[in-house]
Formats: structure tokens, C-alpha cells, sequence
């Protein structure tokens, strides 16, 4: 008899994300909201967004929450909210996603960076100091991958000068600070609900949170094409409204929030003391106080190209957030910074890279992700 040649297995891919997984748990109950906006044929500025709008307020314990249309919308009504216009300086940290200093140059005014702290990745509150100018008229502070940034020294700084503080809370909604949750630290917050994110729509949708009337009335009126009344506009506005369908989603997921931060928290311990034992691996620090709600599980190593490659090859998803901190970006180019300008921000996007997190994720997965770091650091 001819021997059968045998057939090679390989583990099973592991995802940096799986959409897939959380939509199989709760399929259900998201196509019951969405059937329910589709017979009552109210799309716009319903039921469900204002309700939305409340539980989140709730969930970060202040008085009002503003839906808009995604969360650099947020960034921007927030920001002319707050009395940012063309001309004006605005402190941002200089490691983020683009759309924190993008929010800045559509209202027409300047992003001045600021450098990072290395174990956080979060804005050096020190470094304000150094780049305030007499033209500064608001702070936007990142609580970057989940965990939030130290804002008592900021809030400290911006009241001393009058400032406005603007979060940017798009990935770490229910994260806190020494017990205050992120969106209630700053005078505003803003939220992304990008597909991705810990709490993720169908589509873009995003959401601002205040304690103060002033600005949720002004950012109420921003979103709405300036109106303060039915066909009458005060001002010229945005068409930025978050609409019924995915706060019905938003609702639907919202109910599930506490789980999935747990399951992510569970995950990152696990996979922070199995990285424990791998020299040259630096696992995502979460100082004292400090809550973290990871969306993402970013580890820092001197080769971050070679391993990311290695993964890849393994099936592993890992993806770099972010490659090129804000100064360095061609958008920014005429600004004239430069290499060395930001040294921490540049260390870190030549460093960083974020392993499979979701709360979905098991602990095998976890277990098969650090044994190809391991045999990746013995190469």
C-alpha cells in the first residue's frame, strides 16, 4: 500500500481584531435595534440618540453628552465650542493619531506639539511649559491606547492660564483617573465609536461630554448647521449629527461595555506576565491610580519591524499605531520641526507595536503570541 503523504497542520490565524466574534455573541440583539429605528422611520436627531447621548453622560458621570457624526467631528465642534478660531495655538502631543491635530488646522488654527512621556506614551504634562505662547487658547490631551494621561499637573497648568482642556477620550471610554472617569476631567471630551474601537459602531459616530450647559448648548447648535432655532442659523455650523441606527447599535453594545473592559484587562495581565519573562520586551505600563481599558496592548521592542514581520509570517496580527508622530508628518511639513525635535514621539513610533487584543481573546491565543516573541528575541 503506498503511504499517504502527510498533511502539515498550522495553527490557526490569530487576528489583531475580531469584529467577527463579537458580532456572533450579540448578532441578535444589534438587527433587533436596527429593525426597531426602521419601523419607526425616525433617523435623525430621535429617540435613540438622545437617549444614547444620556446613558453615556451617565457612564462618565457628568451632566450632558452630544452626538455627532464621528469623533474628529467631536474634536472640532469641541474645540470652536470652546472658542478655538483661525490663528489660535493649540497644545497636542505630538505621538497620536493624525485626526487630534487634523481637528486643530480645520478650524484654521496651529497644533503645537508637545513630547511624550516613554512609559506612558501620554503627553508630558512638563512640556506645556515650553511650548505655551501668549497665542495658546485650548489643551488637547490623548488618553492614548486606553490609559489615561496624568491630568492633575495639566488641569493645574490650563486653569493657572485660563485654558480650555479638550479630551480626547476615543480609546479609553471607562478608563478613570485616581477614580474619575475619562470624559469628565477636562471642560470637554471626545469620543470615537469607529468600528474599531472598544465601543464601536456599524459606521462612524462619535460623541462630546461636558458638565457645562454653555458648551453642550453651543456644540448642540455647531452640529446643526448653526441653528438655534427650526430654519434659523446664528452661525455657521457643521452637518455633524449622530444618527438612529448606530446609536441604536451603540446602545445595544453599550450594555455589554463592563464585560468586554474586564475580558480586555484580564487579557492584558495575562499577557503582561507572560512578557514579564522575555528580556527586551516592554510591556504597556499602568502607573498607580491609573486605570487602563486597553484598546490596545502595546508593547514596546528596539527591533519592532523584524517582529512584526516575524508575526505576520506566522499568521500573527500586530499593527503599529502610530509610525510617524504628528511633526513629522508631511501635512505638518510647514510648520518647519524636525528629526529631534520630539525625541520620546520618535522613539516610540519606531518602537511600538500593538498585539491581538479583544475581549474574545483566549488564553491560548495569548499563550501562542508570546511563544513566537520568545522565539523572536533568540534569533
Amino acid at each position: 500500500m503506498t503511504p499517504q503523504p502527510q498533511i502539515s497542520s498550522s495553527p490557526d490565524p490569530v487576528p489583531q481584531l475580531d469584529l467577527a466574534a463579537q458580532y456572533t455573541a450579540i448578532g441578535g440583539e444589534i438587527r433587533a435595534a436596527v429593525e426597531k429605528v426602521l419601523a419607526s422611520q425616525q433617523f435623525v436627531l430621535g429617540r435613540e440618540g438622545a437617549a444614547f447621548e444620556k446613558e453615556i453622560a451617565s457612564l462618565c458621570g457628568v451632566a450632558h453628552g452630544i452626538g455627532v457624526a464621528s469623533g474628529t467631528d467631536a474634536l472640532i465642534l469641541a474645540l470652536r465650542a470652546c472658542g478655538v478660531q483661525a490663528g489660535d495655538e493649540v497644545l497636542l502631543p505630538a505621538f497620536t493619531f493624525v485626526a487630534t491635530g487634523s481637528a486643530v488646522s480645520a478650524l484654521g488654527a496651529k497644533p503645537v506639539f508637545a513630547d511624550i512621556r516613554p512609559e506612558t506614551y501620554n503627553v508630558d504634562p512638563a512640556e506645556f511649559e515650553r511650548r505655551v505662547t501668549p497665542g495658546t487658547r485650548a489643551i488637547v490631551v490623548v488618553h492614548l491606547y486606553g490609559l489615561p494621561a496624568d491630568m492633575d499637573p495639566i488641569l493645574a497648568f490650563a486653569k493657572a492660564r485660563g485654558l480650555p482642556v479638550v479630551e480626547d477620550n476615543a480609546q479609553a471610554i471607562g478608563a478613570s483617573y485616581k477614580g474619575v472617569r475619562t470624559g469628565a476631567l477636562g471642560d470637554a471630551a471626545c469620543f470615537s465609536f469607529y468600528p474599531t474601537k472598544n465601543l464601536g459602531a456599524c459606521g462612524d459616530a462619535g460623541l462630546v461630554t461636558t458638565n457645562s450647559a454653555e458648551l453642550a448648548a453651543r456644540i448642540r447648535t455647531l452640529r446643526n448647521h448653526g441653528q438655534s432655532g427650526k430654519y434659523l442659523s446664528t452661525e455657521p455650523g457643521w452637518n455633524s449629527r449622530l444618527d438612529e441606527i448606530q446609536a441604536a447599535i451603540l446602545r445595544v453594545k453599550l450594555r455589554h461595555l463592563s464585560n468586554w473592559q474586564r475580558a480586555r484587562q484580564t487579557n492584558a495581565a495575562e499577557y503582561t506576565r507572560l512578557l514579564n519573562q522575555i528580556p527586551g520586551v516592554m510591556p504597556p505600563a499602568v502607573p498607580e491610580g491609573f486605570e487602563h481599558v486597553f484598546h490596545q496592548y502595546t508593547i514596546r521592542i528596539e527591533r519592532r519591524d523584524a517582529l512584526h514581520q516575524f508575526l505576520n509570517e506566522r499568521k500573527i496580527g500586530s499593527t503599529v499605531y502610530y509610525p510617524y508622530p504628528l511633526h513629522l508628518q508631511p501635512l505638518y511639513a510647514s510648520l518647519g520641526y524636525k528629526p529631534g525635535d520630539f525625541p520620546h514621539a520618535e522613539r516610540a513610533a519606531q518602537e511600538v507595536l500593538s498585539l491581538p487584543m479583544y475581549p474574545e481573546l483566549c488564553k491560548e491565543q495569548i499563550a501562542r503570541v508570546v511563544e513566537c516573541i520568545a522565539e523572536f528575541m533568540k534569533c
